[in-house]
C-alpha cells in the first residue's frame, strides 16, 4: 500500500511544470477491507492500475490525515476514489475537498470522481447527496447509457447496456444543475453524470474486478436477504473498466 502523498514517479522539481509532466491525482477519500487491502492493495492502488501507462506520473493525497490539495494548474488531472464514509456527513476534510473540487471544476481541470467521490463532486457542485430511499445497491449489476452518452468524450463509443460493480448506501439524489446525465439503472437513476466540460462523476466502481467485488458482498452477506445470489451476479466488468484508462487518455490529451 502506498502512503499518503506517495508519488511515482514525480517528475523533477518544477515551479510551472510543463503540461507532459504535471501528475495526475488520486485523492484518496477512504480505504478498503483489511482483506481485500492485504491481498490487493488499496483503493488509490486499483485506480492506478486501471489508468494504466497513460496516466504517468501518479501522485496520491489524503485529505483525511491532512494533505495539502494541490492548485489545479499544477495537475493533469484528478480521481477521486470511493470510501465507508458517508458525504451527507460533511466531515471537515470532506467539505474542504469539496471545496477544492469545485475550484478544479471552475478552471476546466479532467475530474473523474468513483463512487464517493461520484457524490461529492455532486455535492460541490450544488447537487444534494444524501441516504438512497432503496437502501443498499450490490454486485454486479447492469446500467443502460442516456442518449447523450453517445457523444460524450468518455463514454462515446461504448455499448448501450454493460455491466459494472456497485456497492453503495448513499447517491446523488439530485445532479447540480446543468449536469448531464449518462447512465442509469432501476435502482439508481444517476450512476454517471457530466458537469462542465470535462468533469464526470460514476456511481459505479470502474476500479473493481471480480475479486474486489466478491470481497464487499461477502462482507455484508450478514445483512443481504440472499448474499448467495447476490454473489452470482458477480462477473467481469470490463467496459466499466475502460473508463480508468480511457479518462487518463482524455487527461494526457
Amino acid at each position: 500500500m502506498r502512503s499518503a502523498s506517495a508519488v511515482f514517479p514525480l517528475p523533477s522539481p518544477n515551479p510551472i511544470p510543463t503540461p507532459s509532466l504535471r501528475p495526475l491525482l488520486i485523492v484518496k477519500t477512504g480505504g478498503t477491507l483489511d482483506a481485500l487491502r492485504a491481498a490487493h492493495g488499496d483503493f488509490e492502488d486499483w485506480v492506478a492500475r486501471g489508468l494504466g501507462a497513460d496516466a504517468q506520473p501518479i501522485q496520491v493525497v489524503d485529505p483525511r490525515k491532512g494533505d495539502a490539495l494541490p492548485d489545479a494548474s499544477s495537475l493533469r488531472g484528478v480521481v477521486i476514489t470511493g470510501s465507508h464514509e458517508m458525504v451527507s456527513h460533511r466531515a471537515e476534510w470532506s467539505e474542504r475537498t469539496a471545496a477544492w473540487l469545485a475550484d478544479c471544476v471552475g478552471a476546466g481541470l479532467p475530474v473523474l470522481g468513483i463512487c464517493y467521490g461520484h457524490q461529492l463532486l455532486a455535492h460541490a457542485m450544488g447537487g444534494e447527496v444524501d441516504f438512497h430511499p432503496g437502501g443498499l445497491e450490490i454486485g454486479t449489476v447492469a446500467l443502460t447509457l442516456a442518449d447523450a452518452a453517445a457523444d460524450d468524450p468518455l463514454f462515446a463509443g461504448l455499448p448501450r447496456r454493460f455491466p459494472v460493480n456497485v456497492i453503495h448506501r448513499q447517491s446523488a439524489l439530485r445532479l447540480p444543475d446543468g449536469a448531464v446525465g449518462l447512465a442509469a439503472n432501476a435502482h439508481e437513476p444517476h450512476h454517471a453524470f457530466r458537469i462542465g466540460r470535462c468533469a464526470w462523476g460514476v456511481q459505479f466502481h470502474p476500479e473493481f474486478d471480480a475479486a474486489a467485488m466478491r470481497g464487499y458482498v461477502e462482507a455484508h452477506a450478514d445483512g443481504l436477504p440472499d448474499a448467495a445470489a447476490v454473489a452470482r451476479t458477480v462477473a467481469p466488468t470490463p467496459e466499466s473498466a475502460s473508463l480508468l484508462a480511457r479518462f487518463a487518455r482524455l487527461a494526457a490529451g
